[in-house]
């Protein structure tokens, strides 16, 4: 394949997408984009990665489930290990202790890096050597899809690419964005509170002042260089030839900058979004794309686009209207919220991440959120702010899930309860459920980990080691063990059912009081949800046209159970999960 030509995409929308972007600089970008695509994609026919019609645009099913996971989140026995690789570790415990319950495996950044834990990249094409190898990761594709990141928006001042900008080699002398150091910000929307433009010296000795939007360590790229774009190009097929069949766009939110505006969700954000869809969709790769955009619902519902944008998009409003459910015993927003909600495309619904739980995707939506916030304190949890016009503002809430949704007082049956519970509202709807693997492995607040490390996140991110997890799940009535039994139940029991397909009808009730209710599907085949977001005892009002033709069953423990409807109400006990189903 020696040539390849642009105007071959589907309506030649990648060509008209890269004049959109770079103007009169696109026949360049042309250019590049075309030589990294004859470059690859012999190699990605070798991999049996193309397939002829194939697009971006997977049909994902009730089967479908994914693991967040760093690569290192299962620690060696000893601080020497046994020769066995971080990655390795991790493949051998998912297989022995979560066998068949995902079909994805998200690998955190596995990358050399220099700070926030994997998010400041230093090298996008290698592993870091600390996790294992290229050979680790490809093992752990052979039984499930993988998802990587793409760390586009920055990358890390102490990386190859950086090193070279300050020394002025092309072409990364203008890989990354400058401004005065004196540059007028205030129009910036800002996810953190340190200042926008830091100072660097070139080797030359001048003083730059380069956009850090995450950190003072993370140099933000420069995406309209038709280079950049490239060069991410070829890393991204470089990562589909590796194995991966999801690909996570990080912060993508703010990859285009223009001065004078919130340099948040720009056309020409959304453009590239389109034009690695356009792409991806002209050749016929195995690859979704998912963007991570911690912003208010309907602006990350944008980039769905028109279904030419991303295939999936993380339901960042989930999290904390699940948590307010679970902290105020009042599941009414939730349930407004899902009554309300239209999909496009597929949502991937997650609770808890190696970040913390968004406030922002909370606006608009719970009016009493303060409440929430307050309980977290109050549970152990921690407040990261940002920059906003007024001050400093919340932008997330840092604390292990399992924590968050759990009385401070509770014990381990019923901290491991409501842990559950909350996942059986993210698995009952539509999209693909995402665990990360701190919540079913049923880990607490890592409370030494902030001021260990220097950062809140730490709160969730503790790597146990292999003995102590082993110890914990060979008892029954230990919080990791009750959480892991409960929740492969509560994913194999929904994998059995067609009514979970994200495609599936949905239908959310009016909640009574702290019970959530939805129905997914149809017929004979539908499902009536009802969830207990409380410690204690709730009665729920069901439909009149479930009253007396359903029979309960709960998934948690999957076994039949009796819940006889009396006058239209059901009682439901402490974080009880029932689902109705048609008799047969």
């Amino acid at each position: 394949m020696d040539t390849v030509s642009l105007k071959g995409t589907p309506g030649g929308k990648a060509a008209e997408l890269l004049a959109f972007i770079y103007g009169d600089r696109a026949g360049e970008a042309s250019s590049l984009v075309e030589a990294v695509l004859a470059r690859r994609l012999p190699g990605l026919e070798r991999s049996g990665r193309l397939r002829a019609g194939r697009t971006g645009a997977r049909a994902f099913t009730e089967k479908d489930a994914l693991l967040i996971s760093y690569g290192d989140m299962v620690a060696p026995l000893a601080a020497a290990g046994n020769g066995q690789s971080s990655l390795a570790r991790l493949g051998d415990f998912i297989d022995r202790r979560m066998a068949g319950l995902f079909t994805y495996l998200h690998l955190l950044p596995f990358f050399p890096y220099s700070s926030d834990d994997g998010f400041s990249v230093m090298d996008y094409r290698e592993v870091d050597p600390a996790l294992g190898t290229w050979g680790d990761i490809e093992a752990l594709g052979k039984t499930r899809s993988l998802a990587f990141d793409l760390v586009c928006n920055h990358a890390s001042v102490q990386g190859t690419w950086f090193t070279s900008f300050k020394a002025g080699r092309k072409p990364f002398d203008r890989f990354f964005i400058t401004r005065p150091l004196d540059y007028d910000a205030s129009s910036v929307l800002r996810p953190r509170t340190h200042p926008l433009i830091t100072p660097v010296e070139l080797d030359d000795g001048r003083t730059v002042g380069v956009w850090t939007t995450f950190s003072a360590d993370q140099a933000d790229l420069d995406f309209s260089e038709p280079a950049v774009f490239a060069e991410f190009l070829d890393i991204v097929l470089g990562y589909a030839e590796r194995g991966a069949g999801l690909l996570r766009l990080d912060a993508i939110a703010y990859l285009w900058k223009e001065d004078g505006t919130s340099c948040a969700h720009l056309p020409r954000t959304h453009a590239i979004v389109k034009l690695l869809r356009a792409l991806i969709d002209s050749v016929g790769l195995d690859m979704v794309l998912l963007t991570e955009t911690n912003v208010p619902h309907e602006e990350n519902m944008s980039y769905f686009g028109s279904g030419d944008e991303a295939a999936m998009v993380y339901n960042f409003s989930l999290p904390p209207l699940v948590l307010h459910a679970f902290a105020t015993g009042d599941a009414k927003p939730l349930s407004d919220w899902a009554a309300a909600l239209r999909v496009p495309a597929g949502l991937l619904n997650f609770l808890a991440s190696h970040d913390g739980i968004g406030v922002t995707p909370a606006r608009g939506l719970i009016a009493d959120f303060d409440r929430t916030i307050e309980a977290v304190k109050q549970r152990g949890g921690l407040v990261s702010y940002k920059a906003a016009p007024t001050g400093p503002a919340p932008y997330e809430l840092n604390i292990s899930w399992a924590d968050a949704v759990s009385r401070p007082e509770a014990d381990d049956d019923e901290r491991s309860r409501a842990l559950i519970a909350s996942y059986a509202v993210a698995c009952a709807m539509d999209g693909v459920p995402a665990l990360y693997f701190p919540s079913i492995a049923g880990s607490r607040s890592w409370c030494d980990g902030p001021a260990r490390l220097g950062y809140n996140r730490a709160i969730n991110r503790e790597r146990p080691r292999l003995d102590e997890l082993e110890a914990s799940l060979a008892d029954p009535a230990s919080m990791r063990s009750r959480s892991l039994a409960g929740l492969s139940s509560l994913l194999r029991e929904r994998a059995r059912r067609p009514s979970f397909a994200p495609a599936a009808a949905r239908v959310a009730h009016p909640a009574s009081g702290p019970v959530f209710i939805v129905e997914r599907g149809t017929g004979n085949d539908a499902v009536l949800v009802l969830i207990n977001c409380s410690p204690f005892q709730a009665a729920a009002t069901i439909p009149a046209a479930w009253e007396r033709t359903a029979r309960a069953f709960d998934p948690v423990n999957g076994r039949a159970v009796q819940l006889p409807p009396s006058h239209g109400f059901v009682t439901l006990g402490a974080y009880d999960v029932r689902w109705l189903e048609r008799r047969k």
